[in-house]
């Protein structure tokens, strides 16, 4: 009689199993899928913007057009969630540092090498914003966030 509660508990423990592994195989694949529409939404909106300045007669707006195209769909040296700390990078000329808030709470410091900080900045709410690292050297990132965040890196010479 003992082995057959054992069996039977056996048996529950396995169709519970599955049925968590069935779950977990549902939401990771509506996962991956909407993953993969928003990655055809953005590379669509990327060709419709491309094809725009396809069709720009003179040069000069015509580069100008490819210029903010290359800007909007880059893809960000920085992306992430809640809180993170960048491994530390170089920069041997100023550049531009672009962050996108997608929450109500987003803190990003510049720190030096020796982790002091060089800037604090505070972006209230989603929103994107710009701050310029002027001084070469080396550097990394803390970013504070209540969603997801994403931070691009850009030498000053490109335009905004």
């Amino acid at each position: 009689m003992h082995n057959k509660n054992v069996l039977g508990v056996l048996m529950a423990a396995g169709k519970k199993y599955r049925f968590a592994s069935v779950l977990l195989l549902s939401v990771l694949s509506y996962s991956f899928n909407a993953t993969a529409a928003d990655e055809n939404k953005q590379n669509n909106a990327a060709g419709a913007a491309l094809q725009t300045c396809r069709v720009i007669h003179t040069d000069a707006e015509r580069l100008e057009c490819y210029d903010r195209v290359a800007k909007q769909f880059a893809p960000p040296t920085y992306k992430g969630k809640l809180s993170s700390v960048t491994d530390l990078f170089k920069l041997d000329a100023p550049h531009r540092l672009r962050y996108r808030s997608y929450g109500f709470i987003f803190v990003l410091y510049v720190l030096d090498a020796d982790k002091n900080i060089v800037q604090n900045i505070h972006l209230g709410g989603t929103g994107e914003d710009e701050y310029i690292i002027e001084a070469p050297g080396t550097y990394s990132l803390q970013i504070d966030g209540s969603a997801g965040w994403e931070i691009w890196l850009e030498p000053l010479d490109t335009p905004n």
